[in-house]
């Protein structure tokens, strides 16, 4: 399955806004996806994932409470839904399959930037 960020822009500090990961070519059912972030000073993070199956999401400490995931497999897209943003929420989000500790081919992510 090849999957595609998109939804990244300018945002004020506080702000919200909705990451949207399109998958082809398969769709997700018995895959987990996940969202990372990587910023040039920093490694690849992980972000959030969820099941195909929904029901089972997973966190950042740094994004609880403030990030939610969630999957809609009628549409083969999973969302992030990113509210009281911070400047260091200011990275480079993608969306990717995770299969254990594995991760499959980066895509191209989207850029968020928060501006304080």
């Amino acid at each position: 399955v090849q999957l595609q960020a998109s939804g990244g822009g300018l945002v004020q500090a506080g702000g919200s806004l909705r990451l949207s990961c399109a998958a082809s070519g398969d769709t997700f059912r018995g895959y987990t996806i996940g969202w990372f972030r990587q910023t040039p000073k920093k490694e690849r993070e992980f972000v959030a994932g969820t099941k195909w199956s929904a029901g089972t999401t997973y966190y950042a400490d740094s994004v609880k409470g403030r990030f939610t995931i969630s999957i809609d497999n009628a549409r083969n897209v999973v969302y992030l839904q990113m509210n009281s943003l911070k400047p260091e929420d200011t990275a480079i989000y993608y969306c990717n399959t995770i299969t254990g500790m594995s991760v499959g081919s980066w895509g191209q992510g989207t850029l968020v930037t928060v501006s304080s």
